[in-house]
């Protein structure tokens, strides 16, 4: 099971290019050659950088979808619209292709914001500023995902 750890900050170059930190780097090693997968996220102005991996098993759930539903065809072409296979290369740079980068607002500051099984990719200051607007229900948005009443797993505090 893949969990990458930790915040970065970065910088894009003029091309598009993120040097990756060097304990991120250490974390993805193992996976370099499979690749890896850049899309859009869902909910907010962000990229995922998915392992190979955990994208193909993410597909695979999405293929047991009957597509000859309009509402799960419409989901299919829209989640995966834009979706690029990326590498990382030999001194460590993620190249963001341009219609990415576009989608995503990222200027010069960049977050890479580990997301248990992917990466974030954001641009620095919408990252702080959804941090600022998710801060003041934080608490009772821990509370409602992470404590269900009844639940005695209690393996995670």
């Amino acid at each position: 099971m893949i969990n990458f750890i930790g915040s970065y900050d970065c910088k894009a170059d003029a091309k598009g290019r993120i040097m990756l930190p060097v304990a991120l780097k250490n974390q993805m090693s193992p996976l370099l050659n499979d690749g890896f997968v850049l899309k859009r996220a869902v909910f907010r102005p962000c990229l995922e950088l998915y392992p190979m991996q955990v994208y193909n098993a993410m597909m695979e759930k999405m293929n047991q979808k009957n597509r000859f539903l309009k509402k799960n065809s419409d989901f299919i072409r829209r989640f995966t619209a834009g979706v690029k296979m990326v590498e990382i290369d030999s001194t460590g740079r993620l190249l963001i292709p341009k219609n990415l980068i576009e989608v995503a607002h990222i200027k010069k500051e960049v977050v890479l914001s580990s997301a248990i099984n992917m990466v974030e990719v954001w641009d620095k200051e919408s990252y702080e500023k959804v941090l600022d607007e998710t801060a003041v229900d934080f608490e009772a948005l821990t509370e409602e995902v992470m404590g269900t009443e009844g639940d005695t797993n209690d393996d995670v505090s």
